[in-house]
């Protein structure tokens, strides 16, 4: 024999009724279940509100005539003509029942519990009368049960303590009587030893099924909802939520009481005495098996079953000396708080005594508070104890799950999923049992801590890194074909998933909190973008306040780096191919890596100095290896490198030049390349990350142009001046081919010092075989003395700087 119970939105519409019908008739179920009902999805919370409203001497009448259309459109839609009179005549008389009451509590404007339980009550007295009268179409023997009549309890208006042996000797009693009929039981509702309504708490109408379940020694009990059984996580925080196949009593338990709405805690209570699995189903998609809580569960490979949450709390800590070595105080405190019926989720205490804290629902915390300063008000005088405050504004988040005693090292993995987020923790609890962690931390982080956590944890899940973008440029741009083109391969093979979430230039900008699809992200940001305003768009990415976050700097321009700070205190990475961050004042690159540091992200800058070339990271790995460096020499300037590499024969220097200009290899105006000063900015890089403390002025920088060229005033005038001294750059050729050797701008860091020369060298030199405008860099080492490690690559363009940024971004996914 089974017991079904449907929840509010299986009761809440005509459709979900159809559906609800359907599993019935459909089910593989024993011949007579018993189905327990909820109120209509949405009635139990008018009838509340209804109540205040009556309470404060406020109208109601509107809102209890939408109750009644709701339960009336249903019967029109599901009862032929012929059979709608006796359920309408029923609901009317339950509704008018209900509206007297409102009308009193209006006329004494008073409201108290015993009031608000029978108000409470019509809402599945209406539902379960409904249902079952749309169930004789198919079932002849279909019977309305009030459960309030069987269901005995104490005084305890709101939240009743059963009389279970009592209880359970009067559904006996009546099932013996009617075990030839499908009951239909009203489920939350009970009644005390006088006979006046009672309630079962939030839940109520779980805990009902599980009262008849363990009365009548079910074989399961099944829990029908709107959602695939019990989920790793709130599907509205973790769209990668899953469902768990089954749980134990106790991980059941555990993830309800921190929050799961799927199963109220005290349901399972009677159903763990006998033993008796629950089942969650989905009364939506009924081939889906759902999850079942059992005694005996199988061998699972997860390291937790779920993370739960309390999204509204609030935290008091009391401290003082008066505390050390005080036996019996923690009994003192909380057996104060349980007399008075204040519900404590969370406690922890220090090792030394001094301070205790401990979480409570907000609308416990200041009577939790008075009841303190009442209990102990000789301490507070004395100060032998702290007055304490009331913290409001936060959330719990636990993860739980048995494997976790077996497992080491859960909770450095949650810590460091908060930590890496930025995620401040207040208190922590864990039990003995190591069934469940518990932190407290600011509600604003609430959503961006539960999914950090979950991609931490569900290693078979793609972890999602959020992506900001500054830059639609060529770089920008590639930057997202690439991203297009890779995903699935990142998904099958890194199991990583990178969301572009914000697209800003110097014109318009774009957030979407459900991410940017790049097959159209130009035309989302002109046609749905607002004006930029840098300021505003990371402002904007910062409240979203989601995990796993990358700033990206696709730019040139100096705006942005006066955000970089910020952003990475925020406990946001960034990844930039814009080099003016790093190679302006020293302090400021090392302010960077600090804050990057301290808030647990990465500052990554791969094509600050050769595009797509893993310089920067082959420097880190020698100098992590515990090599020493001794030289660096560098060609950095695909632009240089590509004029003294077509220099050649009877060819002008000037030639060459506008050569290189044509094939956008140079800026519009080619000296902001052949002055050295982007050369300067990348081999100041690379001298910091070598642990040198330089300054831009102590680069030594040989000008390979005339002084009136570099004066000139315009571009044109700069290639008129060139070929004013085409003189002075045939003879440098002639020199350099008459020593058999070849002309290279080449960068030089030895001994702290930096200096770029330009130099003619011979084929027993590793840069004397660069040919186009590719890039190299020697790094001679203690390791790498003889034979410099030499790397060697294309040095500019879109394509390949683009791919250097990707890396970059991957990189951060791997950690």
């Amino acid at each position: 024999m089974n017991i079904l119970k449907f929840g509010g939105t299986s009761v809440g519409s005509a459709q979900s009724i159809s559906a609800l019908m359907d599993i019935l008739i459909k089910g593989k179920h024993a011949e007579h279940p018993i189905v327990v009902l909820s109120a209509m999805g949405g009635v139990t919370n008018t009838l509340l509100d209804m109540a205040e409203s009556a309470r404060k001497g406020e109208d109601y009448a509107e809102t209890l005539k939408k109750v009644e259309d709701k339960h009336f459109e249903v019967i029109r839609a599901l009862l032929p003509a012929s059979a709608q009179n006796p359920v309408l005549t029923k609901l009317k008389i339950y509704l008018n029942e209900l509206e007297d009451i409102l009308q009193a509590v209006y006329n004494l404007k008073e409201l108290s519990l015993q009031t608000k339980d029978l108000i409470l009550s019509y809402g599945e007295r209406c539902s379960t009368m409904m249902v079952s009268h749309i169930a004789r179409q198919y079932f002849a023997n279909a019977l309305f049960v009030d459960g309030s009549e069987l269901i005995k309890t104490d005084h305890n208006f709101g939240q009743a303590k059963v009389n279970t042996e009592l209880t359970e000797n009067l559904i006996r009693d009546f099932y013996a009587g009617n075990n030839d009929k499908l009951l239909f039981v009203t489920g939350f509702i009970s009644s005390n030893d006088e006979g006046r309504i009672t309630t079962l708490g939030r839940g109520g109408s779980d805990y009902t099924a599980a009262i008849w379940g363990a009365a009548l020694g079910a074989d399961e009990i099944e829990i029908w909802t709107d959602v695939d059984g019990m989920l790793t996580a709130d599907p509205r925080i973790v769209k990668k939520a899953f469902s768990l196949p089954e749980l134990s009593y106790t991980e059941a338990m555990e993830l309800s009481y921190f929050g799961a709405k799927v199963i109220y805690p005290p349901t399972m209570i009677p159903a763990f005495l006998k033993k008796i699995p629950i089942v969650i189903k989905n009364t939506f998609n009924v081939d889906f098996p759902g999850t079942y809580i059992r005694h005996n569960v199988h061998a699972s490979s997860l390291p937790i079953k779920g993370i739960s949450s309390i999204d509204e709390i609030s935290i008091l800590n009391l401290s003082g000396s008066g505390m050390v070595g005080k036996a019996g105080f923690s009994g003192r405190l909380f057996s104060m708080l349980s007399r008075e019926q204040v519900n404590v989720v969370l406690i922890t205490q220090s090792s030394s005594e001094h301070s205790i804290t401990f979480a409570v629902k907000p609308a416990d915390a200041l009577k939790a508070l008075a009841l303190i300063n009442k209990e102990f008000e000789l301490e507070l005088q004395a100060r032998k104890l702290e007055y304490p405050e009331v913290e409001n504004g936060l959330s719990v988040l636990a993860i739980v799950g048995e494997n976790m005693k077996r497992t080491p090292g859960i909770s450095g993995r949650l810590f460091s999923a908060l930590g890496r987020n930025g995620v401040n923790i207040r208190a922590i609890a864990q039990g003995s049992s190591e069934y469940n962690i518990s932190v407290i931390l600011s509600r604003s982080d609430l959503s961006k801590a539960v999914n950090a956590v979950h991609d931490a944890f569900y290693a078979d899940l793609k972890k999602t890194l959020n992506v900001f973008c500054l830059g639609t440029g060529n770089i920008g741009k590639t930057l997202f074909k690439q991203l297009q083109h890779q995903m699935p391969f990142l998904a099958k093979n890194n199991d990583l998933q990178v969301k572009v979430m914000g697209v800003s230039n110097t014109r318009k900008m774009y957030l979407d909190a459900e991410g940017i699809d790049l097959d159209n992200w130009e035309d989302s940001l002109n046609e749905k973008g607002e004006q930029a305003d840098l300021a505003e768009f990371i402002k904007k990415m910062k409240s979203m306040n989601l995990a796993n976050c990358v700033f990206v700097d696709n730019t040139a321009s100096h705006n942005p780096i006066r955000h970089y700070l910020d952003v990475l205190q925020s406990s946001i990475s960034v990844v930039t191919c814009n080099k003016i961050g790093n190679s302006a004042e020293y302090d400021q690159y090392v302010a960077f890596k600090e804050a990057a540091r301290k808030h647990g992200v990465e500052f990554y800058y791969e094509t600050n100095v050769g595009a797509g070339l893993p310089i920067i990271r082959t420097l880190k790995d020698l100098m992590l290896s515990g090599d020493r460096i001794n030289r660096i020499e560098a060609i950095l300037s695909g632009t240089i490198s590509y004029i003294f590499n077509n220099f050649k024969g009877d060819r002008l220097f000037s030639e060459v030049v506008k050569e290189a200009q044509d094939m956008g290899y140079t800026e519009p105006d080619p000296r902001d390349d052949l002055n050295g000063k982007d050369f300067m900015r990348k081999m100041l890089i690379l001298a910091r990350d070598a642990g040198y403390a330089l300054e831009e002025k102590d680069v030594a920088i040989e000008s390979m142009l005339p002084p009136a060229c570099l004066a000139a005033s315009s571009v044109a005038e700069f290639y008129q001046e060139l070929e004013n001294n085409a003189a002075h750059f045939e003879n440098l050729k002639n020199e350099a081919a008459k020593s058999n050797k070849v002309l290279r701008y080449i960068g030089k860091l030895e001994d702290g010092k930096v200096a770029i020369t330009l130099q003619m060298v011979d084929d027993s030199h590793p840069f004397y075989m660069l040919s186009g405008s590719d890039n190299i860099i020697s790094f001679t080492t203690d390791r790498y003395k003889e034979r410099p490690l030499v790397v060697k690559g294309p040095g500019a363009g879109a394509e390949v700087t683009a791919a250097g940024v990707f890396a970059d971004i991957i990189n951060i996914g791997k950690r």
